[in-house]
């Protein structure tokens, strides 16, 4: 009987064992999708033999200093050449920091880093492109279609772990660009190129050689249908930084967000036009998102937007008309539908009435900006209102608040800067929320009048004056 026994528990430890290489859930046997996180191909056989633990090392090649004594020199951030980017980053690229850039096929990626690979060759510095999705030919003929051939920019076709690393030994490149982390592969460790464990793996080794030579790296990395990071979330985690790169194809307009910076702030936006000649800083977006600085044609309104910190001037555009079905129609575009919604069940109760109630009302934006916080509500209401009446607002006048839904006018953050904005490029007058400094404000922007009100309709009848149509 203790025979049997021992023979039970002996079967019972040689097991297999399973457990999820994301979240750590075990199984006694293998499955495609771990049951815990919901992840595929994460599931892999556990050892049953316990590893020695790791001891410690002595002596250590670099001891432990005072904090006070460390050199911070060696984390100066050194500009790419690419003003917007440069925003975004904080500065610029530090020594040894690895940086992920993320964003849709065709958004621009690779034009973007080209652009940077060549503005670095010209300042004197060694750069190794690597290239894991296209040709060497195919990235050649970018490159001189945009502008960016230089005898120090080093191009390589590459898609094996090892061989990249190899030719960081070789080139000694003072930056390095990889495109993409999810198509490049290592012999040494199992499964597809874009699997958990092969991308875990490219990207430490790329870490470990940035850290050891102080290389500044730039990965590309895929998104899924979501907006996500393709892979494992600890991508994101090894990284320094991750940079969202946004747009839409319709347009020309790209936006970089940093998602995650230990470097600098994750409130910067860099602002971008892609062209067939390549991809251009946009230091003054603003101009880009509005169709006239008079404000002369019905339905139309100025507001300011922010994008993290910078302020960008958003034309919104408001069209309304009698419905020719039973059901009105709320068509948005560049604006929140629900905010749409919203501001004309306001509009309809404590100023039109009821006149909008049979109209089709169309709501758009200029150059395809995004008008979706709160503070476009009173741009919103006042375009709308302009369409219905055919009635222009004031010429020269820019208007932000969020709307209640009593109708009341509430402050938003950032007047300073939207305010400041709109006096650059030579806006007369501001229609803001009662209790939002008028008073300080006007002080600084002495060139731009600040018209405080309560509600939407002191707001509409300041814009939108009764003498206007006569």
């Amino acid at each position: 009987m203790a025979t049997s026994t021992a023979k039970k528990s002996a079967a019972k430890r040689d097991r297999p064992e399973f457990h999820c290489a994301e979240c750590g859930w075990t199984t006694v046997k293998w499955v495609g999708r771990c049951g815990e996180c919901q992840q595929w191909g994460t599931v892999v056989e556990k050892n049953a033999v316990a590893e020695p633990r790791t001891v410690a090392v002595a002596p250590t090649a670099r001891p432990a200093v005072p904090i006070d004594s460390v050199e911070v020199a060696a984390a100066a951030a050194t500009p790419t050449g690419v003003s917007e980017f440069d925003r975004v980053l904080g500065g610029g690229l530090v020594p040894g920091a690895v940086v992920l850039v993320a964003g849709e096929p065709g958004i621009g990626k690779s034009t973007l880093l080209l652009d940077v690979a060549g503005q670095t060759a010209r300042g004197g510095k060694r750069v190794l492109y690597v290239t894991a999705e296209e040709s060497a030919a195919q990235v050649r003929l970018r490159a001189e279609r945009i502008g960016t051939l230089h005898p120090l920019l080093m191009l390589a076709a590459e898609t094996d772990l090892g061989t990249i690393l190899g030719h960081i030994e070789q080139v000694l490149p003072d930056l390095l660009i990889v495109d993409s982390v999810q198509t490049v592969a290592s012999v040494a460790v199992e499964g597809l190129a874009g699997g958990v464990t092969q991308v875990r793996e490219v990207t430490s080794s790329i870490i470990a050689a940035a850290k050891s030579r102080d290389l500044p790296v730039l990965l590309v990395g895929h998104v899924t249908k979501d907006g996500n990071v393709a892979g494992p979330r600890t991508l994101e985690h090894l990284v320094d930084v991750v940079c969202q790169f946004e747009g839409d194809r319709h347009t020309q307009l790209r936006l970089v967000r940093a998602a995650k910076n230990r470097y600098g702030a994750t409130d910067e936006v860099g602002c971008f036009e892609l062209t067939e000649t390549g991809i251009h800083s946009l230091v003054d977006p603003s101009r880009m998102f509005i169709s006239r600085v008079g404000n002369e044609v019905p339905g139309t309104c100025i507001t300011v937007t922010l994008e993290g910190r910078r302020p960008l001037t958003t034309e919104i555009q408001a069209l309304s008309m009698p419905t020719a079905g039973t059901h009105a129609r709320r068509t948005t575009s560049g604006t929140d539908s629900s905010r749409l919604a919203m501001n004309l069940a306001v509009l309809d109760r404590h100023l039109l009435r009821g006149s909008v109630g049979g109209q089709d009302v169309y709501v758009s934006t200029v150059g395809g900006a995004r008008a979706s916080e709160p503070a476009t509500d009173i741009a919103i209401c006042l375009a709308v209102v302009s369409s219905v009446r055919n009635e222009p607002v004031q010429r020269g006048l820019v208007a932000f608040g969020e709307v209640g839904l009593s109708g009341d006018l509430r402050p938003v953050v950032g007047m300073p800067r939207r305010l400041a904005e709109a006096a650059r490029l030579g806006f007369t007058h501001a229609v803001v929320p009662v209790g939002a400094g008028g008073g300080a404000l006007g002080a600084q922007n002495g060139t731009i009048e600040i018209i405080e009100v309560n509600n939407v309709a002191e707001a509409v009848a300041v814009a939108i004056p009764p003498t206007a149509s006569s």
